[in-house]
Order: C-alpha cells, then structure tokens, then sequence
C-alpha cells in the first residue's frame, strides 16, 4: 500500500488569487505607462515642443500666422503675410536685424531669435502650463505670441550703418539690466527674400556661399583676439585678488619698453610707449597709456589660476546665459599644467593684454563692460522683454547674473578707463570714443593676428561714466588699431543712446 499524500499531485491555486494577481500586474503596468506619458507629456513638455523635430512646430511652419516681433519702441522687426495658396511666411522689414532675428523658413526651418522662440512664436508654449497641456486637447491648438525686444532698430540701423562695408559687430548694453540697446553683425542678409517661398532657394543659396559670412553673427558667435580690451579683465583679476593695487609699479616697465620684457626666453615688445620715460607706472597710468608690458606683469603676479578664475565670473569659459545660443570666449586653449590651463609663463604673459590664446565675442566684451560700470555687478543679458498673446502678457524683468568684484575694485577701473578716454595721453588711443559733455570711460584694443594680416580693432567702455546708462564693444575685422575705427563708432553710437534717452 503506497505512503501519504506528499507524492501527490499539486493543489491548483484557486481562480479567484489568479484573477487578483493578473489585476495587479496589469495595474502596475498601466500605472507605468500612465507615469512616463505624464512625465513626457507635462514635465517634459516645454523640452519638447521647443525641438525643431517637434511635428507640431512642423506644421506650424505651414498652417500657423506666427506671432510679431517688434523693438522697444513698437517698430515692427518680424511679421507674417499670407502667398496665393493662403498659406502664411514671414517678412523682415529691415535687413539690420537679420542676423540676431534670424529667419523662419518653410523649406529651411530657422534662426536667431525665430528659432529660440519658436514654440512661442508658433503657439505651442504659452505662458500658462495648464492651458498649453489643455490646449493639445481642443481644436484651437495653436496660440502665437508676440514678443517685444529691448533693442532699439534706430540704434540697430545706425549701427550698421556705421560698421558699413566692414565685417564687424556692435553690442549695446544697459548696464543697470543687462537689458540689449542694439546688437549688429555685419554683412548682414536678407532675411526676407529666404522666408518667402518664391526667391528662399536662390536667396539661401548665395548667402550661404557668401565669403562674408552673413549666417554668422558675429556679436555672439565670433571669437576674436580680443587684444588690450581684455587689460580690464586682467585688472579685474589682479585688483580683485589683491595682487596688485592702483599703486603697484614694476621696475622691470620702463627698461622692458626699449629691450622687451624677457619672459623664459619671449620678448614681449611694447615700443609705442617710450614717451612715458624712465619711470614706473602705476596701475591707472598703465591703463591710460595701454601698457602691454605693465599688463603682462600684472598677470604673471596674479597667476594663471587667479586670471582664469576671475574671468570666469566674467563668463570666460562657458557659453552665457542669452536668448540664442553663444560661443565660449577663452583665456587659454586649456590643457597646460602652469596654472588655470596654461601652458607656461609665457603664454600666461601674452594672454594678460590680450593676446596667445585669449579669444572673446563682442557680447563678452560688452559685458566686461558692464561689470565695470556697474559697480561690479554682472547683470544677466537678455532682448526679450515680454511675451503676449490672447492669453496675456509674460514681462522678462532683469536679472542679477553674478556680483564680480567689489564696488570699490569697479570704481578704481572705471576711473582708469576714463584717464583711457579723457586724459591727454589717452585721448591719443581712443578718439572720438568722448560723448561731448559727457565724462566718458574706455578702453580701445589693437588686436594683432598671425602672419601679415592687420589687427582687430576694438573699443569696449560706458557713459555717463559717473552714471552708466550704456556699455558698449565694438570690433572691427582687420580694422586696424583700436583708435583707428573701433574708438569712433562707440562714441557716435553712446551720444545717439544718450540724446534719446534726454528727448
């Protein structure tokens, strides 16, 4: 007779634990797929729709009357109009703003401002995220909005204008804000003739063959030997860590202008000072007269570690916060173990008035500016004022971005910097930079570059220098030195600010 019953068949589990068990797993199931669609459809979603690959801002590009774009004054910079099809393009009244506005194109997509804004522009992001997640559920999906610059076109255009034939690039800033007074680049295109459907490809085509380079905008995207306007940055780092002061004299100055400044072998040659004599400059003199050989001293006691850390509250080293996309300006090529990235003491040397390495945008340079004239705080840059739609209005207030230095380090850079404009040896460096009754700080750069090419020509400062309403840089491409076509362009650009702003 067999044993009991542990040789038994299984005991089958009742149906009803099997139903409760089915349940749970597909309830956790769908409590995952109900996660990760909320996830992507409400957390992720202003990611999403701001993708160019986003379907709906594909569409947009055919069906949707984007919204305007308009300056500080109401001045219409972008609107739409409607082809024999009924299907709406864009239409750009002045070519001024081209490069910083950009272009929305069915057949080439966008640029500038068009594509940073293109969710809103088209109406798939709106102010309200409630209302942009209900809006994908009804048939009105798309809400454009309009938005308002802090740029002035008369400014833009004067601008240009002056830049002329010249490839260069003019950013104006309000220091108080950081808030865009006029940021050009030239050559610039015609954004217009690219929009609209009938003359896009032709138009395309020849800007982009240009060897001029009108897709490039050179106030945020080029990178330039900055030349003596980094100096300020140089005196930033040195004043701000301590390691100099606005008495500090070197020894070495006067005797280095006439046989260079031996640096491990690299004379640094400075001969367009002899007229300072045989006595040692302090920190402001220095400055009023662009002493490369004071600099590169300066930036050898200050060390590589200290440069490169204080320009990186400048925003050296990373692309800066703005409504498009910025090139990072660099100290150093990076990668030498002499301190903050480089190489060695002599490139060190060079990099302190500008030169080796050293590569900024007109717009960092703008706000090394800034910095300066506003006590030392940093304000964050920004064009984009406000947003508005039928939903309402969305106000863009300015933002304190970093504090760089102290007020009183600011204050012994501003007064350097007008010595740069109004005093009798910098007046020789910077003319035409003085707005007429007006005190006014400066300081203009001569960039100099490889082989037989002329230099840069640089002018960064701000007015009135005892109440800064307006920081400006200037470059010009192979324009010569600073004084050159830089210096006037600045002064011309800041008087036609200030007058506006007194009517």
């Amino acid at each position: 007779m067999s044993g009991g019953g542990r040789g038994g068949p299984p005991r089958a589990t009742p149906i009803g634990q099997g139903i409760v068990r089915l349940g749970i797993v597909l309830l956790a199931a769908f409590g995952i797929l109900a996660a990760g669609a909320g996830y992507w459809q409400v957390a992720r979603s202003a990611d999403l729709v701001g993708r160019p690959d986003d379907p709906l801002l594909i569409a947009a590009a055919r069906d949707v009357v984007r919204g305007q774009i308009r300056d500080r004054d109401g001045h219409v910079l972008a609107t739409s109009k409607k082809d024999a099809n009924g299907e709406p393009y864009r239409v750009y009244p002045s070519k001024a703003v081209a490069p910083l506005i950009g272009y929305a194109s069915r057949q080439f997509g966008t640029a500038g401002l068009e594509r940073a804004y293109d969710a809103e522009l088209s109406g798939i992001r709106g102010p309200d995220p409630v209302d942009e997640l209900m809006a994908k559920f009804t048939t009105d999906r798309y809400r454009p909005q309009d938005l308002k610059l802090s740029l002035s076109l008369d400014l833009q255009k004067e601008a240009v204008r002056l830049l002329g034939s010249d490839r260069g690039s003019v950013v104006m800033l309000d220091p108080r804000s950081g808030e865009v007074l006029a940021m050009a680049s030239t050559p610039t295109y015609d954004a217009g003739a690219i929009a609209d459907p009938a003359t896009a490809a032709a138009a395309f085509a020849a800007t982009a063959a240009d060897p001029a380079k009108p897709f490039l905008d050179r106030a945020v995207q080029g990178r330039y030997v900055p030349g003596s306007v980094f100096k300020i940055v140089t005196a930033i780092a040195g004043l701000g860590s301590g390691a100099i002061g606005t008495g500090t004299r070197f020894v070495r100055q006067p005797p280095a202008e006439k046989t260079g400044l031996l640096v491990s072998g690299f004379r640094i040659k400075d001969g367009h000072h002899d007229f300072t004599g045989a006595r040692p400059l302090a920190f402001p003199e220095a400055v009023e007269v662009s002493c490369n050989i004071y600099f590169a001293l300066t930036g050898l006691q200050t060390g590589g570690d200290a440069l490169s850390s204080w320009a990186a509250k400048l925003g050296f080293g990373a692309p800066i916060p703005f409504d498009v996309p910025t090139a990072t300006s660099q100290v150093t090529n990076g990668g030498g173990s002499f301190g903050g990235g480089f190489a060695d003491d002599v490139e060190l040397a060079n990099a302190s008035y500008g030169q080796g390495e050293t590569l900024a945008t007109p717009l960092q340079m703008a706000l090394v500016a800034a910095a300066v004239a506003d006590g030392g705080t940093l304000m964050k840059p920004h064009v984009v004022t406000q947003l508005s739609g039928r939903d309402g209005a969305t106000n863009i207030a300015p933002e304190t971005w970093r504090q760089v230095v102290s007020p009183e380090v600011a204050g012994q850079i501003r007064d350097a910097m007008v010595l740069a404009v109004e005093g009798d040896s910098g007046k020789l460096f910077t003319p035409g930079a003085a707005v007429p009754g007006v005190v006014t700080a400066g300081k203009s750069g001569t960039a100099q570059l490889d082989g037989s090419a002329k230099p840069h020509s640089w002018f960064i400062g701000f007015a009135p220098a005892n109440d800064p309403q307006v920081a400006i840089a200037v470059l010009v491409e192979s324009g010569g030195s600073g004084a050159a076509k830089a210096s006037p362009i600045a002064g011309k650009l800041m008087a036609d600010y200030l007058d506006s702003v007194a009517k």
